[in-house]
């Protein structure tokens, strides 16, 4: 078997996010960033702890956060009466984009200080397991990073990504999302599909036969306290989740994955996410990982045409969280 991303080795999520960073930065006064360096010499984008920021710039975050291969939009819907805001988020090369870039799977620590950090940089590290299995790491002499925290990160840290990417502090950007801002609201929430591929990894589908994919999420309000604003980003994908997958191989193993990937397979499912956090007393790892998906999946199985759909929405937990 190849592996997933084995037609996609010459593609670097760092090459083709570049234009979107240079983007951002061009445009930081209109989207209410707040640019400054570090002492070591990196680029920090405040993206809503001092600065302002917005819907438009967690947009164009999130689809750095993607590599260069992906699109995010807003638009209005009428599924949720209350909340008619989608984020809807397609990409060229799904396992790419959502897994090999805006997956936030580097942890980093120093001090007190803790962040997850996501987007095209990670690639550059490559030391997650998950780079081994997608039998893909990235090279180039720039990065840029997506951190979701309230505070600047200390500079012996910023030093470090820049070390461990192998490039110069002065070619490392450091995006700055706070969970409880507008920019990273958009940003989280448009992680609706990388949320399900990653389920998909997590239930051993094999990811070289996931062709395309399609995700939409309700944009929840943000809200000024941490697990409040953490749990109405993770409801509106676990409650209000839309995914479709295209996927190749025997239709009853795309069946068996639709039916898998819905939050509401997991023990957990039903209750806020606060409630939930709360009841396991912050102990993120002590939740049900399987709750991590969207609230509906259908996966269409390229060979025969047919389409399975499983999960549903679940609007009075969305009307809980976000009220």
């Amino acid at each position: 078997m190849s592996t997933p991303l084995q037609n996609a080795s010459g593609l670097s999520v760092a090459a083709l996010s570049a234009p979107l960073v240079e983007d951002l930065l061009a445009k930081a006064a209109t989207l209410r960033l707040h640019l400054s360096q570090s002492p070591c010499g990196a680029l920090l984008v405040d993206a809503g702890i001092a600065a302002r920021g917005g819907l438009e710039a967690g947009r164009r975050i999130a689809e750095i956060c993607l590599g260069g291969l992906g699109s995010v939009s807003l638009s209005t819907s009428g599924r949720f009466p209350r909340w008619g805001t989608m984020v809807t988020v397609t990409t060229a090369d799904p396992v790419l984009a959502c897994l090999g870039s805006q997956y936030a799977g580097w942890s980093l620590a120093e001090g007190d200080f803790f962040a997850l950090g996501s987007g095209p940089a990670r690639a550059l590290w490559a030391k997650e397991a998950l780079f081994q299995e997608l039998g893909y790491r990235d090279s180039a002499d720039h990065a840029c990073l997506v951190l979701e925290v309230d505070k600047l990160p200390p500079d012996a840290l910023v030093a470090r990504i820049a070390e461990e990417c192998g490039i110069a502090p002065e070619k490392l950007t450091l995006i700055l999302t706070p969970t409880s801002s507008l920019a990273g609201t958009v940003q989280i929430v448009a992680r609706v599909l990388e949320v399900a591929l990653h389920k998909t990894h997590a239930l051993h589908f094999p990811l070289d036969r996931v062709v395309d994919g399609i995700g939409a999420s309700p944009l929840p309000p943000p809200a000024p306290d941490f697990v409040a604003a953490m749990g109405r980003t993770n409801d509106a994908t676990l409650y209000g989740g839309d995914v479709q997958l295209f996927v190749t191989g025997p239709e009853d193993e795309a069946r068996a994955l639709a039916e898998g990937l819905p939050s509401s397979s997991s023990r957990d499912h039903g209750r806020t996410f606060a409630e939930i956090f709360t009841a396991y007393k912050g102990d993120f790892y002590a939740m049900d990982p399987m709750l991590f998906s969207p609230a509906r999946v259908t996966v269409t199985a390229l060979e025969t045409g047919r389409s399975f759909t499983f999960g549903a929405f679940h609007e009075d937990v969305l009307e809980r969280s976000f009220a």
